[in-house]
């Protein structure tokens, strides 16, 4: 059984979404590569940081893209800051 968690979108008018964990996966990896991790370390820590934040909304049945993107961000300092810091300001940096 999957998780079944939606994630409201940040401006609110758009309507919620379901948690979709490849979505997450792979925006993490995407901010490892960016800056220049190796890609079997960007994987590895792409996984650890999902696997992290599926605990995290496991017992919730709604959550904000914001709280997503602190959390991921919390988890992913752990691994490598300077590729949180990338994934958590993506917006104001692009």
């Amino acid at each position: 059984m999957g998780l079944s968690v939606d994630v409201v979108k940040r401006s609110g008018h758009r309507p919620s979404e379901a948690f979709n964990k490849e979505k997450l996966l792979q925006s993490i990896r995407a901010a490892c590569l960016s800056v220049r991790t190796p890609e079997g370390e960007a994987d590895l820590t792409a996984r650890n940081v999902t696997n992290a934040v599926i605990l995290w909304c496991t017992p919730r049945s709604i959550i904000t893209s914001n709280d997503l993107r602190r959390i991921a961000s919390e988890h992913l300092n752990r691994y490598h800051s300077e590729a949180a810091y990338f994934y958590q300001h993506h917006r104001s940096i692009m």
